[in-house]
């Protein structure tokens, strides 16, 4: 049976889209018999013709991949565009490498270890990126045996 006129008046009424109309088999042939818009509304309050729920677009997928790109996953060269910089600017990347290296100076300054002539020469050779990280500084205090 063919109920694509009733469809039809069904969506206008209920202000919903063809697609969303839904109508019980069990009552074919009374929608049949439907050709007024206030048959139809009587079907609606029947519930013989539903409107069916709007249909998402589900974000579970999205949510994990936020869980992966938490852990650190799904970050590696495949992932990266542009420039090295893009991912983690200049600025960045210094600060990384010269805040722990003036924390350690300080520290080696504060117990003693070096006086404060050497700390301000080594602070200033850090500043002039003389040094790769903190292990390469206490390399080259041990080497040149500027530890008291």
């Amino acid at each position: 049976m063919k109920l694509s006129t009733q469809k039809r008046i069904a969506a206008e009424v209920m202000k919903c889209g063809e697609s969303r109309v839904w109508m019980d088999p069990e009552f074919e042939d009374e929608i049949s018999l439907a050709i007024t818009r206030n048959d139809i509304r009587r079907l609606v309050d029947e519930g013989a013709i539903q409107k069916k729920p709007v249909q998402g677009v589900s974000r579970g997928r999205a949510r994990h991949k936020i869980r992966q790109k938490r852990k650190g996953q799904r970050v590696g060269h495949g992932k990266k565009k542009g420039k090295v910089t893009s991912k983690l600017s200049g600025k960045e990347r210094w600060m990384m490498k010269i805040r722990p290296m003036r924390k350690e100076l300080k520290k080696l300054r504060d117990e003693g270890k070096i006086s404060p002539r050497v700390y301000r020469e080594l602070y200033l050779k850090a500043k002039g990126n003389a040094f790769r990280n903190t292990a390469h500084l206490r390399t080259h205090i041990s080497e040149r045996r500027l530890s008291k």
